[in-house]
C-alpha cells in the first residue's frame, strides 16, 4: 500500500498539475466470522479510488491508466503479494479482541430533567437523556404514575459519540399536577431489568440551598479578589512615598 501511494505521488510530480491534492489510504479488515475475512487496502485521491488490494481477489487493482500499470508491477512481485496475505491473518487473529470488546455492554448514563415549566398556556417539558451506552439498542418509556404515556412524546435517533458509545434523548410536553410522577424508563442490554429513574421537583427549601450556594460561592470569589486589589493598592502607595535614600545621605 506505502508502495502504491508513493508511485502515485511520484506520478503526480511528473504531471505538475497546478493544484491541491488530498489523498489517504485506508485498511479494513471486513468479517462475519473467524472464518469469513476480508483484507482490503485502498488508496484514494480527492475522493475518488485509484486502486486497491483485495484478499478475496488476492491480488491489486488500479481504476486508472496509470495505477493499472502500477497495480500489474505490484502483482508480478511475491514479495508484495505475500505481505499483503499475512496482513489478512493479522486481521484474523484480532478478530475474537474485537468481539470480545464489541460483547460488553456499557451501562447508560441516564438525566431526567425539567426543561420548560408549565404555565397556564403551556405543558411542561421535559427530557430524558441516555448517555454513554453501548449496545445501540435502547428503549426509553415515559410513565405518568406508572402508566405508559405516548402522547406528545418526541425522540432523537441513537447518536454516535464517535468512540463506539451513543446517546439518545427524548421528550414529553405534559402538565403534571402536584402530587403526580413523571418517570423514564430504560431498557438495555446492560441492564438485567428497565430501570425507573423519577423526577423529583425542587422544593423551595430545595431553591433556597441553591441560592445560598450560589451566593457562597460568588463570595469565596469576591473576597480574594478585593483583597487582592487592596494589597496592589496598598503596596503602590508605600512605594511611592518612601524617603529617597539619597536624601538620607
Amino acid at each position: 500500500l506505502l508502495l502504491l501511494k508513493l508511485q502515485i505521488h511520484f506520478l503526480m510530480r511528473e504531471d505538475q498539475i497546478d493544484y491541491a491534492y488530498f489523498g489517504y489510504g485506508v485498511i479494513r479488515c471486513l468479517f462475519t466470522s473467524k472464518d469469513d475475512v476480508v483484507y482490503l487496502a485502498q488508496v484514494y485521491l480527492n475522493k475518488m479510488l485509484l486502486g486497491q488490494y483485495n484478499s478475496t481477489l488476492g491480488k491489486y487493482v488500479g481504476y486508472t491508466k496509470k495505477t493499472k500499470e502500477i497495480a500489474d508491477n505490484l502483482n508480478k512481485n511475491k514479495g508484495f503479494l505475500e505481505h499483503e496475505k499475512k496482513n489478512k491473518e493479522k486481521c484474523r487473529t484480532n478478530i475474537p479482541l474485537v468481539l470480545d470488546i464489541l460483547s460488553r455492554p456499557v451501562k447508560p448514563i441516564v438525566r431526567l430533567r425539567l426543561v420548560e415549566s408549565a404555565d397556564s398556556k403551556h405543558p411542561g417539558l421535559f427530557m430524558c437523556s441516555a448517555y454513554n451506552f453501548y449496545p445501540k439498542q435502547i428503549k426509553l418509556t415515559w410513565l405518568k404514575d406508572g402508566k405508559e404515556a405516548t402522547s406528545n412524546v418526541t425522540s432523537t435517533d441513537e447518536l454516535p459519540n464517535g468512540n463506539w458509545l451513543y446517546q439518545i434523548h427524548s421528550y414529553i410536553e405534559i402538565s403534571s399536577k402536584p402530587g403526580e410522577k413523571i418517570s423514564c424508563m430504560v431498557e438495555h442490554a446492560s441492564l438485567t431489568e428497565p430501570k425507573v429513574y423519577d423526577w423529583v421537583p425542587i422544593t423551595e427549601a430545595g431553591k433556597n440551598k441553591i441560592a445560598v450556594g450560589a451566593a457562597g460561592l460568588l463570595l469565596a470569589l469576591v473576597f480574594p479578589i478585593i483583597g487582592v486589589i487592596f494589597y496592589k493598592r496598598k503596596a503602590t502607595f508605600l512605594f511611592t512615598n518612601r524617603t529617597p535614600l539619597s536624601y538620607l545621605c
